[in-house]
């Protein structure tokens, strides 16, 4: 059953540092052939609070999504994140497709 990671950013805190993010957190991808479903578009908060944009990631299953995640590629990227914003991660299951 397909797996989704879910990024928000909350609020940015260094460019610089988001801009490092993104090119490895891109390079991150080879090997786990995610596929975005939606990546930094418009977007409404209907509920909660405010954010800057979000990402959903569409993977095989969960064990593929946390694969990913905890891959050596992407925690280097992450580092990054961690410095240029706020974000909020999680890793939802999807529903089997008739």
């Amino acid at each position: 059953m397909p797996a989704y990671v879910v990024l928000t950013r909350e609020r940015t805190h260094d460019a610089k540092e988001m801009e490092q993010y993104a090119n490895k957190a891109k390079a991150a991808r080879e090997g786990h052939d995610p596929k975005p479903l939606a990546f930094y578009g418009d977007f409404e908060v209907m509920e909660g609070s405010d954010m800057e944009g979000a990402v959903i990631l569409r993977f095989p299953d969960m064990a593929a999504a946390r694969a990913w995640y905890q891959s050596d590629a992407y925690q280097e990227a992450r580092k990054h994140r961690f410095q240029g914003a706020d974000y909020r991660v999680f890793i939802v299951d999807g529903v089997e497709e008739a």
